[in-house]
């Protein structure tokens, strides 16, 4: 929603918003664009009289939301995000999605990058802020030539909004779509990974016969939604085996070659680590090359990609007599994404050094309980592991119990910052790991590392 806000700015409308607990990068990204920003939902809200009210997908019906309850009553026109983005800003462009369960905001913002290194100036919304950009969103070029021009975006298959329970990617028309990936997720929404195929084959139904899908070779589940039918090219990417016309990598995730079946066809060196970027890296290359820029420019624009913030980012490090103790931040919240995060820092890192896991189970699926039992094993290859108890439903203690003595659990984030500077060690990597703000234990380690 704020990358959306963002984009109804630049086009030169006036935008106010509303929501609770905003953190940045967002919370910066919206001041700095002048955009004025109001805690909570409440009725008063009225007197701005906004045009148009573009509700997010947080919104329910009910008392918590008494300015929804109030656009209803007085009979107030409103729309879902989805929805208003693709009347006013995706028509007429040619629209790259970006989907899967894991990397879609990292992968959206290398195409992005792939394509303004090109030179094709696209609009794009990423789900984060890329660092070679410094905003979520842009409009991109829109002058009236022929050509379709690139919308970059990040096709998320949580449901639209209240009244529109449809996946959001549903309404965005792609000519370019990426499966990157396909597990179970949003306990709250889907009963099972079955409903969630069945809404990723809706995003395969909207692609034009002259479109492309870019499929994960490895995903099972993404093979059964193409088996229900695909009504355009399909470009697989990341298999293990030489693949006619497929995309695959061979070396190490710093320095590989990209081969297409036997033929190498580009090379990418750059700063970003972890098997699961090598795969992004795929599937941004395959989607570059729909729109016109080859795999060996790709290769030149991932050399300078500098990621998205809250991926992996350094937050900062305490130095101390022997090695400095580094904290980082990231966004996984599934166990998978911990899983990978955690083995990419580790093929990293010396293996002499120590990773501090620290998270909290915050997203709907994970308050619910609904995947606890995978995350030992999504913390098995880390050192020590700290999980925050608060605003959960379920034991984590009991959770996280096959762990023994490598997982501490506390009641709080304060609790948690006490255990963790107690137990940390010069040349220690203090991985923190949420989908939100995590009550700022970023700046509180690095402060208390500091003090000690």
């Amino acid at each position: 929603m704020g990358g959306l806000a963002a984009l109804a700015r630049e086009a030169g409308h006036r935008v106010t918003g509303c929501d609770t607990n905003v953190y940045p990068p967002m919370s910066d990204q919206l001041q700095a664009l002048g955009i004025e920003l109001t805690t909570g939902f409440g009725a008063e809200q009225l007197a701005l009289k906004p045009d148009l009210f573009v509700i997010g997908n947080v919104v329910t019906r009910g008392e918590k939301f008494p300015l929804m309850e109030a656009i209803l009553d007085a009979g107030l026109p409103y729309v879902s995000g989805p929805q208003w983005l693709a009347e006013h800003v995706l028509q007429g462009r040619h629209v790259l999605a970006v989907a899967g369960t894991h990397g879609k905001t990292t992968t959206t913002a290398m195409l992005a990058w792939i394509l303004q290194h090109a030179g094709l100036e696209p609009g794009f919304l990423v789900g984060g802020v890329p660092q070679n950009f410094g905003v979520s969103a842009q409009l991109g070029r829109t002058d009236n030539s022929a050509a379709l021009k690139p919308f970059v975006i990040e096709a998320d298959e949580y449901d639209t909004a209240f009244f529109d329970k449809r996946s959001k990617f549903v309404h965005y028309r792609p000519r370019t779509a990426v499966l990157n990936n396909l597990e179970f997720d949003h306990a709250d929404i889907f009963a099972d990974l079955a409903a969630i195929e069945t809404q990723f084959h809706h995003l395969v139904r909207t692609v034009p016969a002259s479109g492309r899908v870019i499929v994960n070779a490895r995903e099972e589940a993404l093979q059964r939604v193409l088996s229900r039918g695909c009504w355009s090219e399909v470009l697989r990417f990341g298999a293990r085996k030489e693949e006619p016309g497929a995309l695959r990598a061979r070396g190490e995730p710093q320095a590989f070659d990209v081969l297409r079946g036997s033929l190498k066809v580009a090379r990418v060196e750059w700063e970003l680590f972890g098997e699961h970027n090598q795969l992004n890296a795929l599937a941004a290359i395959a989607a570059a090359e729909h729109v016109g820029v080859t795999p060996e420019q790709a290769a030149q624009a991932l050399a300078l990609f500098k990621n998205v913030r809250r991926r992996m980012e350094l937050r900062g490090e305490v130095a101390t007599a022997a090695a400095p103790i580094k904290v980082y931040d990231d966004f996984a919240h599934h166990p998978t994404a911990i899983r990978t995060t955690v083995n990419g820092l580790r093929r990293r890192i010396a293996p002499s050094e120590r990773i501090l896991a620290i998270f909290e189970p915050r997203s709907n699926t994970m308050k619910l309980g609904e995947m606890k039992a995978q995350l030992p094993w999504a913390l098995e290859e880390a050192d020590l592991s700290f999980c925050n108890q608060a605003g959960l439903g379920w034991d984590a203690r009991e959770a996280l119990s096959p762990l023994g003595a490598q997982a501490v659990v506390a009641a709080d984030v304060d609790a948690l910052v006490l255990a963790i500077t107690a137990a940390a060690k010069p040349g220690d990597h203090l991985l923190c790991m949420s989908n939100g703000g995590f009550g700022g234990i970023h700046d509180k380690l690095l402060k208390a590392l500091a003090a000690r």
